[in-house]
């Protein structure tokens, strides 16, 4: 997976029922990244369709260097609960 934060995912039912929702514990961008790992120890095969992303001409990231240190922990973490 190229792009584990890209915001636009869509799961088939039969891919939720396979992911253990209710031990799901992470939110905001960490939600993505934990879903991915879900999927991939779950052995769902993940297919990308590339889309253009214009670069932001104005405003501001949600992106902080704190967030990016709480994701970084956050994926250290599930290693360990995931695996």
């Amino acid at each position: 997976m190229n792009d584990t934060t890209a915001g636009f995912k869509c799961f088939r039912r039969e891919a939720l029922q396979r992911i253990p929702l209710d031990q799901v514990r992470s939110q905001g961008y960490n939600f993505q990244i934990e879903m991915a790992m879900r999927c991939q120890k779950a052995g769902l095969t993940v297919v990308e369709y590339p889309i253009h992303f214009s670069e932001r001409t104005r405003g501001t990231s949600k992106m902080t260097p704190s967030i990016a240190i709480e994701a970084l922990w956050r994926i250290l973490q599930l290693r360990v609960l995931v695996g």
